[in-house]
């Protein structure tokens, strides 16, 4: 299994309404993509800003080209991103799961 990790930060008062739009795009499209097995979303909330590490687990590289495209290393990003987010990360991790106890 495959772990692709992105980070980004929005603002901390938007984070509930970037959540909102975050799952019904990014969440909703990954789940639909045949060899996704999972995301997680995860976050800390400060008082101005909240950090967001998005962690979707996937069965092959094949399976993650089929949502992120040819470069798997480039982040995918969807059109109202810019309104919440502080800076678009370029790039991804993608780290082999070396045990999962779930």
């Amino acid at each position: 299994m495959i772990a692709r990790i992105w980070h980004g930060r929005t603002d901390a008062d938007r984070f509930d309404e970037y959540m909102d739009y975050m799952t019904r795009t990014g969440v909703r499209d990954l789940r639909a993509t045949p060899g996704n097995q999972r995301v997680l979303v995860l976050c800390e909330r400060g008082e101005k800003s909240a950090d967001i590490v998005f962690i979707s687990l996937w069965d092959s590289l094949e399976s993650i080209r089929a949502f992120a495209g040819d470069d798997i290393t480039k982040a995918r990003y969807y059109p109202r991103d810019t309104e919440f987010l502080h800076e678009l990360e370029p790039n991804v991790r993608h780290l082999d799961v070396a045990a999962d106890a779930t």
